[in-house]
């Protein structure tokens, strides 16, 4: 399928680019081409304005040229340094922009539908709106650690107030670009910044040169240290999900520590 046809752009040879869990990543000249086999309905249209979002936030992306449901062409941003401190100034600034309330529009984890949704309580919001839907499409294979999962989001979060978040932050999903790095695959909403914080160390995890940078512009508490790990179980769960039974051990950790 010729997407630079459809957007009225030149054409280009198309070469694979790494990455792309969840779809087929094409750079063409100074395109990048995503495409999936069976995308569910809106699943491109919502990375668009996860992006559009960021970007509205200050946040450097990769520009949108053209969406449809069948894919998406986005600017090809040249590979740069690594820059941590950089990078640490930018989300520092997304993290301190308060905005009103929780929110989330309907969107994907990965290729998983997100309901949306608004509230003033931060738990029942992150619960109801996050946590519950990846719940109840593990159930089968999670047990007794369902009931774990349900009990874990019984007590309250701590909260320093809504913010845009960009709501799948993994090492992935940062690209370091020249002139400096940029932020891919949103799955944004609005919440505490403790769920970026909390992806961001799963996984290998952010460098320290990044956290030293962070924390030096803006200081995690204590209280929010502690709920990274009940925000991590939302992410486990869809790993769960996505790629089965072999993130159990990582969810029985998290919940633990999201307990004890």
């Amino acid at each position: 399928m010729d997407l630079l046809e459809r957007a009225g752009l030149p054409r280009y040879p198309l070469e694979p680019l790494s990455g792309g869990d969840m779809a087929r990543v094409y750079r063409a000249g100074p395109y990048v081409l995503k495409l999936h086999p069976h995308p569910p309905p809106g699943f491109f249209p919502a990375e668009a304005r996860g992006l559009r979002a960021l970007e509205e936030a200050g946040v450097r992306v990769p520009r949108v040229y053209w969406v449809g449901e069948e894919g998406l062409v986005l600017e090809y941003l040249p590979p740069g340094p690594e820059d941590w401190e950089a990078l640490a100034h930018a989300l520092a600034r997304l993290h301190r922009a308060r905005r009103e309330g929780y929110r989330a529009e309907p969107g994907f984890l990965g290729t998983f539908p997100l309901p949306g949704g608004e509230g003033r309580d931060w738990r029942a919001f992150f619960f109801e709106a996050r946590v519950l839907p990846f719940l109840e499409a593990t159930r089968p294979l999670l047990g007794a650690l369902a009931q774990e999962v349900e009990r874990a989001f019984q007590k309250p979060l701590p909260t320093e107030g809504p913010v845009l978040l960009h709501g799948d932050l993994w090492r992935g999903n940062v690209h370091f670009a020249r002139g400096g790095p940029a932020l891919l695959d949103p799955s944004p909403f609005v919440g505490e910044r403790g769920v970026d914080l909390a992806m961001m160390r799963l996984f290998g995890g952010f460098p320290e040169a990044f956290w030293r940078a962070y924390e030096a512009l803006y200081p995690i508490p204590q209280a929010v240290r502690r709920a990274l790990s009940c925000y991590q179980i939302y992410y486990l769960l869809a790993h769960v999900h996505f790629f089965g039974a072999g993130y159990l051990p990582a969810l029985r950790r998290a919940l633990s520590a999201c307990v004890s």
